[in-house]
C-alpha cells in the first residue's frame, strides 16, 4: 500500500499473553472507532490447533 493513498489512517496493534482479553478488547475498539479487525495469530495458521486460540 502506498501511504499517500491513506495519510491519516493509522494502525492500532494490540499484543498481550493469552487469555488476556485482547480480543474483547478488539471488538471493543473496532466499533467504537468504526474500525476492522485483522487477525495476525500465527497459532491461527495450524490446522487442528485448536486449544489457545480464541476462534470464533
Amino acid at each position: 500500500m502506498q501511504s499517500h493513498k491513506f495519510p491519516n489512517k493509522r494502525v492500532l496493534v494490540l499484543v498481550g499473553a493469552t487469555a488476556v482479553g485482547k480480543t474483547e478488547m478488539a471488538v471493543r475498539l473496532a466499533e467504537k472507532l468504526r474500525g476492522e479487525i485483522v487477525s495476525a495469530d500465527s497459532r491461527l495458521l495450524y490446522r487442528g490447533m485448536d486449544i489457545g486460540t480464541a476462534k470464533p
